[in-house]
């Protein structure tokens, strides 16, 4: 589609960002700084591993008690990231 309107690159960069494929591979990239913000430090230096695969986000996590205490909160930080990710990242959270 060609465009008749001059477009500063700005509204250029914010267009392409808001498409959808897009939208969530930035999200996913910033994944980690999402998890530490919404976990806190402690709990993110104790996590080992964070992937996301098929919108299904695995972690694996050193502690014990820190693990079983993030399992019994599993929809509150599937909730968390995807509100602060502004998408529908993680459908489900599976912690190790």
């Amino acid at each position: 589609m060609r465009r008749t309107k001059t477009l500063l690159m700005g509204e250029l960069l914010d267009e392409f960002f808001k498409r959808p494929y897009v939208a969530a591979k930035v999200a996913e990239g910033k994944l980690p700084d999402t998890w530490r913000t919404i976990v806190g430090e402690r709990a993110a230096d104790d996590t080992t591993e964070l992937r996301l695969e098929r919108h299904v986000l695995y972690v694996r996590v050193r502690s014990s008690v820190l693990r079983s205490e993030l399992f019994y909160q599993r929809e509150a930080l599937r909730d968390a990231i995807n509100r602060q990710s502004g998408i529908r990242l993680v459908n489900a959270v599976i912690i190790r």
